[in-house]
């Protein structure tokens, strides 16, 4: 390869990863409480949704708008073909910029953890009863497709239902009911219908 076309193809993709860092790049805000609503949930009758090799089963209309304190995508784990991805979504005192300066957000394992230095900047009860880790199944392709434009710091409204899914080889994950409620089994397993970018 000539030295001036390396030149154009090293050219070509700092272009490239310098697009790809601005349209990943998270949200920004200034203070305030962006989302001053909170999560509704309605009961339902009970029904089973088909989801490729996978059922779920209906336990609650759910409906919220929220800001995304962090994302994570999976493809490797047990429920990665159910749940591709995993977002952080914070509410009231914990959409605002004030409060999220000092707190650090981190995934992993399927959990969100959430770290402050002290003072704290709101008690433990109030951040994780106005935050929650939400386990999504994409209810179509166009949904997917949808998620995938989320990013940190977006403004989102989900629609859909919580739901618990069972499949193959005695597979089962149960969805919480609870904003309140903290460890195992405490996450929500989503089934989205709808995706709404709130962000200006």
């Amino acid at each position: 390869m000539s030295a001036s076309r390396l030149f154009f193809v090293c050219l070509a993709l700092g272009a490239a990863l310098l697009l790809w860092r601005c349209d990943n790049a998270p949200v920004t805000h200034g203070p305030g409480v962006l989302v001053p609503s909170v999560p509704e949930q309605q009961p339902v009758a009970a029904r089973t949704i088909g989801h490729g090799e996978y059922a779920l089963n209906t336990r609650a209309r759910f409906d919220l708008q929220a800001r995304v304190l962090s994302r994570r995508d999976y493809r490797f784990d047990r429920g990665a073909d159910l749940v591709p991805v995993d977002l952080a979504l914070g509410w009231g005192p914990m959409s605002d910029s004030t409060v999220l300066d000092r707190i650090e957000v981190r995934q992993s394992g399927r959990w969100y953890h959430l770290r402050w230095d002290f003072p704290e900047p709101l008690p433990e009860r109030v951040a994780m009863g106005h935050s929650g880790n939400m386990h999504l199944i994409p209810a179509n392709d166009g949904i997917r497709d949808d998620l995938d434009e989320v990013r940190e710091g977006d403004l989102v409204r989900l629609s859909g239902y919580l739901v618990d899914a069972s499949g193959p080889n005695g597979f089962t994950w149960t969805t919480s009911l609870s904003r309140d409620d903290t460890g195992g089994g405490s996450c929500e397993l989503f089934y989205v219908e709808r995706v709404l970018l709130l962000t200006p």
